[in-house]
């Protein structure tokens, strides 16, 4: 399971749309549109599904470790 992102179009900064969805259902989705409060500058950004995409949790660990290692 994932989250779907949006980036800020403000900061282009990845941000949560609160959607918890799956890639695969993701990509099948119909397109949509929607809004997602945006908590660095407190506005509501509008989105189509073709401007997002979901982030697994490996993901996360991915980077973490990707991270770590450009650091050290």
């Amino acid at each position: 399971m994932g989250i779907v992102m949006i980036n800020c179009p403000n900061t282009g900064r990845p941000i949560s749309t609160g959607i918890d969805m799956d890639r695969s259902s993701f990509n099948r989705s119909p397109v949509f549109f929607s809004r997602t409060p945006c908590p660095m500058y407190r506005t509501t950004h509008e989105w189509f599904a073709k401007d997002a995409w979901v982030r697994e949790e490996y993901d996360d660990k991915v980077t973490s470790a990707s991270t770590t290692l450009q650091l050290t």
